[in-house]
């Protein structure tokens, strides 16, 4: 298994990808998909020998006081194989002077929560709470402002 830095995105790959873990979110429009990876502060992928994408992380930041992992995906047909944490480790150092180094899950009640709660826990994560931080965000569902 390789990591690389990418810039460029293949639509069919990372709609492939992203459809394997089922996120729906972001497979409706692979353009807008491929839109936020090029807007992405980083964007790396895990592959094997052969070029098959295993997986892929990225981050948003203002590469000085904070550091947000927005993605960190691999196809289910790869889990357990080291993939993820090959892909979140390599971010880490890249991070390491940001004084935040965030991400969000889903609640642990969710039908992944359990699972990867375990994963990013297994990786030295804690929640805000036990950082006594607190994290806020909006509905999910809200109207967007931009609609007519």
């Amino acid at each position: 298994m390789f990591t690389a830095t990418e810039s460029a995105f293949d639509p069919e790959e990372m709609l492939s990808l992203y459809a394997s873990v089922g996120w729906t979110g972001y497979t409706g429009d692979v353009d807008k998909l491929c839109r936020g990876l090029l807007n992405s502060h980083l964007v790396i992928t895990a592959g094997d020998g052969a070029g098959t994408l295993l997986g892929l992380a990225r981050t948003i930041s203002d590469n000085e006081h904070i550091c947000y992992v927005q993605d960190v995906v691999v196809n289910p047909a790869h889990h357990r194989q080291g993939v993820g944490r090959a892909l979140v480790e390599a971010l880490v150092p890249r991070y390491s002077h940001c004084r935040f180094f965030l991400l969000s899950k889903d609640h642990a009640s969710s039908p992944e929560g359990k699972r990867n709660h375990a994963f990013y826990r297994s990786l030295g994560f804690l929640s805000y709470e036990e950082k006594g931080m607190a994290g806020f965000g909006l509905p999910r569902n809200r109207p967007d402002p931009r609609d007519p």
